[in-house]
């Protein structure tokens, strides 16, 4: 008989393949835009109490290059700086309009089809302010203002306060699938776990602007962490799924050799769950579409088990400077100008050197530490479909993120690439090219036939040790890839931002053609993500307004 670790794990992996999509056909979905039933883009909960956040500063605060050198001195954890906090990952960052017709939002933190499956949740003691106290609160984009969901005790937070960094605390990450699922159908559940990802890269940042540290704390099972963000009462199609916890290093004295770990008795769980939470969540839709499968794959790869296994630690060192394009601009003005292009002009270059620099900060172990906030040996290799850099032979190559995948590709890849290290690629950049050829062409067939992914400076595909690393740690390891895939994009997206570029993320690819162009013949390597960067064109009939200007009065 099938233990059900296996059983689960079948499930995710069906599920991957089902939803994959074709030449000769894209994964379900309703295959129209039900617009009539478009979830209301902001998820609030009716009767809870708001506390309004101060809006930010992008004037002040640390230049983009300087990030992540560890020289950031740490703010204070007040109304001021909790309000930063969210105002440069998870807030309005503007909205557009069509003169004449309709407005919408855009936000810090990327999503597929600025959908915005994924939820933030605050979990502080007193610290903050006196209006900020001891609990749990809802972040609610669209007023900038949190609501009070929950009150703990001085005891159960106590609990809480003693398993983190003096003056930490916690922030948690929800997903409702509804809102990918009413447009994408089946593959919307894929969207939704990257969208965690871009999250999760979007609260680094945001720390580090404040001179703090931001990490995954992954030991909780799904259970608990629903029953911690709230949500664990909620039912039906708009239900919140939780995520993750990210625990906040207020000072980076604070950091300590092994990775936060958070446990809690059953005395502590049943209090909570006897603990009713406030506010009842408003309804996104009149009407849904069910899907079946996205139940399946949710249940199938949560997390049952608290803890982590003792081979997915690995310390942290202090952070230390990267490389990232010279800019005048703060942080914070580069965080939320950030926008996805819509289209590439088909003509920027970009000088070797430049390139290489890129490709840096997106090693795993890149000294900067943001991808140590993931508590889990690196997952993800990058194939890169090279278009204009000057100075480089376009093609196939292939980025190496953690030294183990060599081998490991090198198994599963075609024997006909070369595997060549390109001329003046820095020691410290794992870069080979696999095949000179004209990629352009290529890289649009199997972007769903999009001219964006072929008139960039380049594209890529986040390749994922797939099937033998889900068998071995776990189905809950199947969202996880999708998470670090996330975090890449939103670096790369960034970065593209520095260098004066724009980026923007394909979830529509073929992918077993990625497969069959590598040579791969089984599920042990598997395309989650694909990405381009170039020169954007801007469509100029659409005008840009305040992120908050409703609130004007």
């Amino acid at each position: 008989m099938m233990d059900k670790k296996t059983e689960a794990t079948d499930l995710v992996i069906e599920y991957h393949c089902e939803t994959k999509h074709h030449y000769n056909r894209y994964a379900r979905s309703l295959g129209v835009m039900d617009w009539k039933n478009q979830p209301k883009p902001f998820r609030h909960y009716d009767g809870a109490a708001q506390i309004a956040l101060s809006h930010g500063d992008e004037s002040t605060g640390p230049l983009y290059s300087d990030l992540f050198t560890g020289k950031v001195p740490p703010e204070k954890v007040n109304h001021t700086s909790i309000s930063q906090f969210f105002y440069n990952s998870m807030a309005l960052s503007a909205w557009k309009k069509v003169p004449g017709g309709n407005t919408w939002p855009l936000r810090v933190n990327p999503s597929s089809g600025n959908l915005h499956p994924t939820e933030s949740y605050l979990l502080i003691g007193g610290q903050a302010s006196s209006v900020i106290e001891n609990g749990l609160y809802h972040y609610l984009p669209v007023h900038h203002a949190l609501e009070k969901r929950r009150a703990f005790d001085p005891a159960h937070w106590a609990m809480i306060e003693q398993q983190i960094p003096p003056n930490g605390f916690l922030v948690g990450l929800s997903s409702i699938y509804w809102r990918e699922t009413w447009k994408y159908g089946e593959r919307g559940f894929r969207y939704c776990q990257h969208d965690v990802g871009h999250a999760i890269g979007a609260l680094v940042i945001s720390a580090g602007t404040l001179g703090w540290r931001a990490e995954v704390v992954d030991t909780l099972n799904s259970e608990g962490l629903d029953l911690i963000l709230g949500c664990d009462s909620q039912q039906g199609v708009e239900a919140e799924h939780g995520d993750c916890l990210m625990v906040i290093f207020p000072d980076l004295t604070s950091l300590k050799p092994e990775r936060t770990a958070l446990h809690f008795d059953q005395d502590f769980m049943r209090a909570l769950k006897e603990m009713p939470c406030l506010g009842k969540e408003n309804i996104l839709s009149e009407a849904h579409h069910d899907w079946p499968i996205i139940e399946t794959v949710s249940t199938a790869s949560r997390k049952k088990e608290a803890g982590l296994r003792e081979e997915e630690c690995f310390s942290q060192e202090h952070p230390k400077p990267f490389f990232s394009p010279a800019s005048e601009k703060t942080a914070r003005q580069m965080i939320r100008q950030r926008r996805s292009a819509v289209a590439m002009d088909g003509r920027t270059e970009w000088a070797r050197s430049h390139f290489y620099a890129l490709m840096q900060p997106l090693q795993a172990h890149h000294p900067s530490g943001f991808f140590a906030a993931l508590p889990w040996a690196p997952q993800i290799s990058l194939l890169l479909y090279v278009h204009r850099v000057t100075g480089l032979d376009p093609g196939l190559y292939l980025l190496l993120r953690d030294a183990p995948h060599e081998h490991l590709l090198k198994k599963n890849l075609s024997t006909d690439f070369l595997w060549q290290i390109p001329e003046a690629c820095p020691n410290d950049v794992n870069l080979y090219l696999l095949l000179p050829h004209d990629v352009r062409e290529i890289s649009k067939q199997q972007c769903c036939g999009q001219d964006i992914a072929a008139d960039g400076i380049f594209s890529l595909g986040m390749l994922a040790h797939f099937a033998p690393m889900i068998r071995e740690k776990g189905p809950h390891m199947y969202p996880r890839l999708f998470w670090e895939a996330g975090m890449i994009g939103q670096l790369l997206y960034l970065e593209a931002e520095a260098a004066g570029l724009q980026g923007t993320g394909i979830g529509c690819f073929f992918d077993d053609a990625v497969h069959d162009l590598l040579g791969i013949q089984d599920q042990s390597w598997q395309s989650l993500y694909h990405f381009t960067v170039g020169g954007p064109k801007h469509d100029e009939r659409l005008q840009t307004l305040s992120a908050y200007h409703h609130l004007q009065p």
